[in-house]
């Protein structure tokens, strides 16, 4: 009997984690946090892009060019001063690049090469040797290489196509490092884990995921978006083994209840935990229509009378009355409020306009961000 209640009791829980209300939302601390120190530099470089079709910077609108395509010039022997260019199949670029963390000197990333001038195509196109320099002013890398371009551009005497960005590309592999950003991971003693999304809850309980794991109080919550973690006595000289066991621990998040609108293309997302207080909404729609409908008098034949046109005109008014009062009471999940919403028949845009009039009714216990 008693093993029978057991297996009752076993299909009862199971069945209400596989509930959607009863589901926990776990995710690895790996995916929560970044560990601080450990993390990409921004390079960034000027170069010229040569072997272009025509399609390069006009030297007389774009004179970095004109001056960049001389200094190079010269520094290869050719004597260029006080010649007139007139090439068209060259263009100056900006060429950006993420270093990696702990990219060793020697290996490769990529790199987006876009244009600076009036250049109408990248397409064909060599980016000659280029220097990547970090916020320190010192190069850490060099490009080089032919950028893959992904949209096109073709035009006539009368008409014009352009499909995505002709003036951008990407170098896959086109990176070469040349000095590593040092970072001893292996000699550091404490470590930060910084939250992606700041919270207090969530770093609470980072840090109790982590003591449990360890068995020890090494690490603790300083503010929403750190928790700080000290090196223990099991893993001293072990730095990489500790932190890939503990960044594959699963830890529920918490955050905010909001909702994000962009209203240039209408999109709303709702968090999990909006709730609204008891509020009754109407939305209706005036619609006036003006036709018009001009009639011709024709006159008999043979009369004196002239060709006239009456004007007729038509107009329609038009109250949405389907469209009535609606009432959400207090406590509503999310699924319920967007019932609710649905069912008064609105567009992404007029809901947009009811979010932010219940939130200023104070019915609303969620933050409503506006992109």
């Amino acid at each position: 009997m008693l093993g029978r209640w057991v297996l009752l009791v076993l299909v009862a829980v199971t069945g209400w984690l596989w509930l959607p209300g009863g589901a926990l939302a776990l995710s690895r601390i790996k995916d929560l946090a970044a560990i601080e120190g450990v993390r990409e530099n921004q390079l960034v470089g000027y170069g010229l892009v040569v072997g272009l079709n025509g399609t390069g910077d006009t030297l007389n609108n774009a004179p970095f060019t004109k001056q960049s395509l001389t200094a190079m010039l010269e520094r290869l022997g050719v004597n260029t001063r006080g010649t007139n260019l007139r090439t068209a199949n060259v263009a100056a670029v900006m060429v950006t690049a993420n270093l990696p963390a702990f990219a060793a000197q020697g290996t490769r990333m990529d790199v987006t090469v876009s244009a600076l001038g009036d250049a109408k195509s990248l397409q064909g196109g060599t980016l000659l040797v280029t220097p990547l320099l970090g916020a320190d002013g010192e190069v850490y890398a060099v490009a080089q290489g032919s950028p893959a371009i992904g949209g096109f551009q073709a035009e006539g005497e009368a008409a014009k196509v352009t499909r995505g960005v002709p003036t951008v590309g990407r170098i896959p592999n086109g990176g070469l490092i040349e000095r590593e950003v040092e970072y001893k991971l292996k000699a550091q003693k404490a470590l930060k884990l910084s939250l992606r999304n700041p919270d207090f809850t969530t770093s609470r309980r980072i840090a109790a995921a982590v003591n449990d794991f360890l068995g020890q109080e090494t690490a603790e919550a300083v503010d929403p978006a750190t928790v700080q973690m000290q090196m223990p006595k099991t893993y001293r000289g072990s730095m990489v083994q500790m932190l890939t066991e503990i960044e594959q621990l699963r830890v529920e998040p918490d955050q905010r209840a909001r909702i994000v609108i962009d209203e240039r293309s209408g999109v709303i997302v709702m968090g999990r935990d909006v709730r609204v207080a008891t509020v009754a909404v109407a939305q209706g729609n005036l619609t006036v229509s003006i036709t018009e409908r001009p009639e011709v008098s024709q006159p008999e034949a043979l009369s004196e009378d002239q060709t006239t046109v009456a004007p007729r005109t038509d107009i329609k008014v038009e109250t949405d009355a389907k469209k009535r009062l609606g009432v959400m009471r207090e406590g509503i999940s999310l699924q319920e409020l967007v019932d609710g919403l649905n069912a008064l028949g609105v567009g992404p845009r007029d809901m947009i306009a009811i979010l932010q009039a219940i939130k200023a009714a104070g019915a609303l216990q969620a933050d409503i961000e506006v992109m």
